[in-house]
């Protein structure tokens, strides 16, 4: 049988040298990821220079999508009177925008092509940035406008949805765990790199101390003209580089039939466990370290215990090197069983955690306004109570053995991530297996429209899962005022207890061996 592409042509003729013909606007009209000659002679190259960028474009959505996650620690130091609890609210409103705009972002690719809408969302990523530049050199600006702001930043996680949907379509199915888990790990390190460069950056003291803080105090201005001149530079490289793929376009009604497909909401439901977890952290870990292990009398300079901005990137980049790893694993062990493997090491991390809480004291209550004010008219004669710096000092011993176990945590929650994503492509690839007989056309338009269905759903899923990156810092946050560290243990008692279920739901419906007739998933690689 003679293979043609939709505009004429006879394609096993072409030579391997002729490049790929595209219509105007960078759209190629044939790919064919699983013809392992056109992969090998055509495909791969232009597969890896669309991953790149892509990775480029999702890294900055993620640094300005977690650009509050730091820069909330600093806004006393600029003269903003916010509460714990307004903090931990500005981190955690970025992630619900991001977890409620997935699902158009990842409509948009089948829509308006991969190519075009990387420009549209790298775009964006200035309403935020130029808005955080402004308001943020301005001492009286009012909280609401603060949190319209960080609503903007958003933006910045629906980019991972619509980039992870777009590659999935470029590689076959033996390479997508890996190229989905390069992806999503350029992403994730957005978060490890906005939180430790932005404190430098700034003017704060940052890269364990090697950098001091500077003299001139913080101006968190800097990082938002930083990254709008980066959302520039990736909406030319994706004008200049990436491509369209004719085969990707779809109607919205067939993207979201995926949401009749009961393991959509079942992957949903273990992607709150794994990429919520791993954004819920990594939004909440400065503040996190700050209240319980560093005091600074606001506004002066100096401060005791561990300082948040020499550690806070550690857990997102520990989480972020660990995802592709995770794509890998499951590659080669299938992905149902490093799920499980994920959440087990993630119920035993969170049991970890809660010992080492048992073993912190108590950190006295912030002073008041009246106190600060007297701090900031002399800050060369404050002195720590004997009593803060006592409970600071025996915490700081606790310290190292917390982190330790913290980026464990972190570790773990990247393998998931990971894991989870080689099995959405897989279990709609069954299923299309399922439906027709190998070597038939009916079987190749079962496979494009199984790739099209799980581009689809990575965008729901994805969505539905960010919702964990708003639950995490708003369990923290919500009680911090009275009493943090108790707080902090109630909430990994019930992140704990939430993995134990996640491990339950893994092993119950893509491990357990079914019957026939049940047509389950246990041992088909996924």
């Amino acid at each position: 049988m003679t293979l043609t592409s939709p505009t004429g042509g006879d394609l096993a003729a072409r030579a391997p040298e002729a490049p790929l013909r595209r219509r105007k606007g960078r759209w190629i009209d044939d790919w064919r990821p699983e013809d392992r000659q056109f992969w090998e002679e055509t495909g791969a190259p232009i597969a890896r220079r669309n991953l790149v960028w892509s990775i480029f474009a999702e890294h900055l959505g993620f640094s300005v999508w977690l650009i509050w996650s730091v820069s909330s620690a600093f806004l006393l130091a600029q003269g903003f009177a916010f509460t714990p609890q307004q903090l931990f609210f500005l981190v955690a409103i970025p992630n619900l925008v991001g977890a409620l705009i997935r699902v158009p972002y990842t409509l948009a690719v089948g829509k308006f092509g991969g190519r075009n809408w990387t420009m549209v969302s790298a775009g964006l990523l200035l309403v935020p940035t130029l808005g955080f530049a402004y308001f943020v050199t301005q001492p009286g600006t009012p909280y609401a406008v603060f949190c319209v702001i960080a609503a903007t930043a958003g933006f910045g996680g629906g980019n991972f949805a619509s980039s992870m949907a777009n590659i999935n379509f470029f590689y076959p199915a033996r390479l997508k765990g890996a190229a989905l888990g390069l992806n999503a790990a350029g992403g994730n390190l957005g978060v490890a790199i906005i939180q430790f460069f932005l404190p430098v950056i700034v003017g704060g003291a940052g890269i364990f101390g090697l950098v001091k803080a500077s003299a001139g105090g913080i101006h968190l201005e800097r990082a938002a003209w930083v990254y709008a001149g980066l959302a520039v530079v990736a909406v030319l490289a994706a004008f200049l580089f990436m491509d369209n793929l004719s085969n990707a376009r779809t109607d919205t009604k067939q993207q979201l039939s995926v949401l009749r497909h009961k393991h959509t909401w079942v992957m949903s439901f273990l992607y709150i466990g794994t990429f919520g977890s791993f954004i819920g952290y990594s939004a909440a870990m400065p503040l996190l370290i700050k209240l319980n292990f560093w005091r600074q009398p606001v506004p002066a300079v100096h401060g005791i215990g561990i300082n948040f901005a020499f550690y806070a990137f550690l857990g997102a980049l520990v989480g972020s090197v660990a995802r592709p790893l995770g794509g890998y694993l499951a590659d080669r062990f299938g992905g149902g069983r490093i799920t499980l493997v994920a959440f087990g090491g993630m119920v035993l991390g969170t049991l970890g955690i809660l010992v080492t809480l048992g073993m912190l004291e108590p950190l006295p209550p912030a002073p008041d306004k009246a106190t600060l004010a007297k701090i900031a008219a002399d800050p060369a004669a404050f002195q720590f109570p004997d009593a803060v710096r006592t409970a600071v000092e025996s915490n700081a011993d606790v310290f190292p053995l917390f982190l330790g176990i913290f980026l464990f945590v972190f570790a773990c929650t990247g393998i998931g991530n990971g894991s989870t994503y080689k099995m959405i492509p897989a279990i709609f690839r069954t299923d299309a297996e399922r439906a027709t007989v190998a070597g038939t056309p009916e079987r190749e338009l079962a496979l494009l429209d199984g790739t099209k269905k799980s581009s689809a759903a990575v965008g729901i899923i994805g969505a539905v899962g960010a919702i964990g990156g708003f639950l995490i810092p708003i369990t923290f946050g919500s009680p911090w005022v009275s009493d943090p560290l108790a707080a902090t243990k109630t909430a990994f008692v019930v992140f704990t207890c939430f993995y134990v279920v996640c491990a339950l739901v893994t092993w119950a419906v893509f491990l357990r061996r079914t019957t026939t007739a049940e047509r389950g998933y246990a041992g088909l690689g996924l």
